[in-house]
Order: C-alpha cells, then structure tokens, then sequence
C-alpha cells in the first residue's frame, strides 16, 4: 500500500472512478476540505466519477443533500446509493429472495429515508405482527443514534413474527460531525444473532458494482475505487477485481492516529491490499 500526500497520481493514472460519499466526500454535515476541489478537477480532465454510496435513500435524497452542502450535480457523472438499489430489488422482484417477500413491509428507520418505498406497491404497516418483512434503513430520529441495543426490543417482535429483513445500508457506523452513529447494518447484525433472516443491499456486494461499472463506461482495469472503510468500501473493491484507494480520515481515524504504519497493519489484518492510501480526499 503506497502512501500518498494527495490524489493527483492517481488521478493520472486511472480513468475512471468510484467515489464513497461519507467519509471521502463530506461528514454527513460539510464536505471535506479539498474534495469539491478533487471533483472538480475530475471533471475537468474528462474522467467520469460515479458516487458509490451505502446511504439508505433514493439517489434523488443524497443528491440533494449535497446540494446543500455546496456540491453541484454537474461534478460527478452519476450516483448509486443502497437505497436506491433496494428501491429497484424491491420495486423488480426479479431476486428470488425480494419475489418472496409479500406486500406488507414494517418501516425501521427514521421517515427520512422512506423514499426507499415510495411508488412501490407495496402496504406500510404500524407493527411488525401486521407485516411481511422488515426494511431496515437505521437509526430512527427519536432514540440515540449511538446505542444499538435500544433497538432490541423492537428487532425481538420482529423475530416473532418471522420477519425477513431487507438491510438498505450495510455500513455498521458512519461519522456524522464529529460523532460515529450507527447504521442499518450493526442492527442487522444484531437481527442475525438472535436468528433472523437477512438480505444486505449495498457495498460491498458485487451487484451495486455491476450496476456502477455500466455507468462509468470505463474498462475495470482503468477503473479505482475510493473509500474510507475496510469493510466495504476496500473489501468490496477487491472484491469485484478494482484498485482501491484507502481515505484514513474518515471511519477508521480514530483507530489509526495518524500513523501510516497502523494504517498499513490494519489492512493487512483484514486480507486487504489496496493499491494507495491517502490521509484525505485532497488534491
């Protein structure tokens, strides 16, 4: 793993790129210093970057909260989140898992990210008891976002009524400010160790890769991904057969203190080896 003090050799080097949100573009509240820069110059180069993200919401929701934020569409070519590709799982039927699943879907999950469901034919439920299966997007508004077991009574009365759960964000945590909060995925986990029926929808399954392949338009071998998580974004890089180049300041910073060291012993721990690191999305 080569450490970098910024990305303009890898931007010469690759043609085409897949690009995290949290963690690499922004926190969940600002971008980060020098990403709308590294956008910029992507797309002033005539290199296509697509936005890989495991973000529980339409593609339509995360782009406008970028908006807001100060990242104009125009910047990157395209965007994919696991929402949205949960929408289309949801929406196709074509998987055997999501054919089975019925109508009746009980929401856990703030009502933010209820755009997962809409236009779908599908009958939102108040109780798990009343539902087919369970869309699980996270954390909801009401209950502190940093406390997983909090959840567990409502995962339980899923459990009972024999629930499968559809995960539309497999990340465990995410940085949002300067705080770590959970996600979908650790709640999921916490569903498998009581028995529960799962399905992960996102990074780092190679089908959202597929789908982002065909929106770059650019040979694999051309093609880098860049992510700040191991575990998804690096893990399902290799995955698929895709350079990856490692951001440390995002959800891993905390365990690296800034020691590139540290850095290269936690990815050879997790059997990865990404072509780059870099300490942030700067040019």
């Amino acid at each position: 793993m080569r450490m970098l003090t910024g990305f303009a050799p890898l931007a010469a080097r690759y043609e085409g790129f897949i690009l995290d949100l949290w963690g690499v573009i922004h926190d969940g509240v600002a971008p980060y210093p020098g990403a709308v820069e590294v956008l910029a110059r992507l797309r002033a180069a005539g290199k296509p970057a697509v936005l890989l993200s495991n973000a529980p919401r339409r593609a339509a929701a995360a782009q406008a909260s970028m908006r807001e934020m100060g990242i104009p569409d125009d910047l990157y070519t395209g965007i994919l989140t696991s929402g949205e590709a949960t929408h289309r799982m949801l929406r196709d039927r074509s998987d055997p898992f999501f054919a089975a699943l019925g109508r009746r879907v009980y929401h856990l999950g703030p009502e933010r990210d209820r755009s997962v469901l809409d236009g779908l034919d599908l009958d939102r439920v108040a109780l798990p008891a009343q539902a087919d299966f369970v869309l699980n997007t996270g954390p909801d508004d009401a209950r502190d976002p940093t406390d997983a077991t909090l959840y567990d009574e409502e995962l339980r009365a899923c459990l009972a009524a024999g629930l499968p759960m559809v995960c539309a964000n497999p990340d465990l945590e995410v940085v949002r400010g300067d705080k770590l909060v959970i996600c979908a995925g650790l709640l999921t986990l916490r569903y498998e160790a009581l028995g529960g029926m799962t399905r992960w929808v996102g990074k780092p399954d190679a089908a959202v890769y597929a789908t982002v392949l065909a929106m770059l338009g650019v040979e694999r071998a051309r093609v880098l991904a860049v992510g700040d998580a191991l575990r998804t974004d690096i893990a399902g890089a290799a995955g698929v057969g895709i350079d990856a180049c490692w951001v440390l300041g995002g959800i891993h910073a905390g365990e690296l203190h800034g020691d590139a060291g540290t850095a290269a012993e936690a990815a050879r721990r997790a059997g990865l080896d990404p072509v780059a690191a870099v300490w942030s999305f700067a040019w």
